[in-house]
Order: C-alpha cells, then structure tokens, then sequence
C-alpha cells in the first residue's frame, strides 16, 4: 500500500472513530497531496508525498513560533497536535549520530576544500536524510565542519 493510498484508508477510519482532529489534519495533507499531484501530472511516489508532507510539518512549525511570538499559546498547541498526526506518515527520524556520520562520509568522498563547497556536500548528503532529518539541522551542521576545516 502506497502512503497515499494508507491517508486516504486512514481519512475512513477517523470518520469511523468520529476523531474530527485527526480527520481535519489527514483531510488537510491529502489536499495538499491532491494539488501536488495535480502540478507534478503523475501519480506521486512515496518519496515525492513525504516531501509534502514535510513541507505541512515545517508551515506548522513556522506558524507555531509566530503564534507563540504572539502569546498565542492555544494555537500553537493546536498546531503542535496537527505536527503529531502528521509525523505519523513520515519515515522513521534518523538519530544525530547517523546524520553526523552520514555527513562525515560525504566530506570523506568530496574532500571540501572551503565552504563554497557546501552544494556539493548538500547534495550528497540530502537524499540519504531527506524527509528523515531536519535539513535545516544538517545545514548547520555541515556549515560549522567547513568552518572548522
């Protein structure tokens, strides 16, 4: 069973169990899903619907510290709950110490010789952490072992 079509067997269910947060979220992402598919002209693979799905995660996690920057807590308690449902679809989160050896391979095989080489090292290492890790948490740490370099 694809990832799309466990959302769409999932919507069922919380329609079943009459869990109106859980089917307002999968609802959500599975529009958003739609629009993608509806861009891309094609079905889309697992990959390409977890990378929506982590775009939802990171609009949440943005509007969540807007909100509370506002004093907003309610809300961003809510979105809080909506990141929970949707972590759900995603692949399982790799641990700091992987994403670290993961990068250090990368410098291994590219041997950077300043930090103008950052592409090259994002670009191997992005498909092996992508949708499993906080890129924005791999940018900073490759940043600082080019720095140290």
């Amino acid at each position: 069973m694809s990832l799309a079509e466990r959302i769409t067997e999932d919507v069922k269910v919380a329609m079943k169990n009459q869990d109106k947060e859980k089917l307002n979220v999968i609802r959500m992402v599975k529009s958003a899903i739609q629009l993608a598919k509806i861009e891309a002209k094609h079905d889309l693979s697992d990959e390409e619907v977890i990378d929506v799905i982590s775009k939802q995660i990171k609009m949440r996690k943005d509007s969540i510290v807007e909100f509370e920057k506002a004093s907003r807590t309610d809300l961003a308690e809510n979105y809080r709950k909506e990141i929970e449902i949707l972590k759900e679809y995603m692949p399982e989160p790799l641990s700091i110490e992987k994403v670290k050896e993961i990068i250090d391979d990368a410098f291994d095989k590219i041997k950077p010789t300043s930090p103008k080489q950052m592409g090259l090292i994002m670009k191997e290492v992005t498909p092996q952490v992508k949708g499993k890790f906080d890129m924005g948490e791999v940018s900073k740490i490759i940043k600082e072992k080019l720095s140290s370099n």
